[in-house]
């Protein structure tokens, strides 16, 4: 369950991986909310962005809280420059802010909007349009800030597992060494 000096534990690789689903999903469901007129359409789509964007949330707890409490990292990938070292540690950093920075305005913009109470609590009114509540410019630029970390990540695992071929992809999935 626990991560070694070589390699990540069971706890973090589900939650990494299972992260990475619900963001994948989030921005999906996101960028197709806005771009839906249809009203019953927007009104799904958002109860699935919501109900997500609360399990990411809880995720990003657990796993902060995994490592606080309960385990400890590996160490770097032995013969990585320590620059490359400092952007892996800057960009899952980032994932953090970003998360909760985007937990935030959205519960923010169901809040202000009324819309919590229209997807969660059977209101019946029409959705208001969220560009009119302040929280829709951090959500929107959050979003394509998640993009652009996610490029970055995945570029960096891809280079990895590809280039130097050093087995870090190994250290984030399950089994042995």
């Amino acid at each position: 369950m626990k991560s070694t000096p070589e390699k990540y534990g069971s706890v973090a690789v589900t939650i990494h991986w299972l992260s990475a689903v619900v963001i994948l999903l989030l921005l999906g469901t996101g960028f197709r909310a806005t771009a839906t007129t249809d009203t019953l359409s927007k009104e799904a789509i958002l109860t699935i962005h919501a109900s997500l964007g609360m399990v990411i949330l809880l995720l990003t707890a657990a796993r902060l809280l995994w490592w606080v409490f309960a385990d400890r990292k590996p160490v770097a990938v032995t013969g990585s420059p320590a620059w490359q070292n400092l952007t892996a540690k800057f960009v899952h950093g980032l994932f953090y802010i970003v998360i909760f920075g985007m937990a935030a305005s959205g519960i923010g913009m169901l809040v202000l909007s009324g819309a919590g109470a229209i997807l969660f609590g059977g209101a019946n009114a029409p959705l208001a349009d969220f560009s009119d509540f302040a929280p829709r410019i951090p959500h929107g630029i959050g979003a394509r800030v998640m993009i652009v970390l996610l490029l970055i990540h995945i570029g960096g695992a891809l280079f990895h597992q590809f280039i130097k071929k050093d087995g870090s992809f190994a250290r984030m999935w399950y089994g042995g060494h």
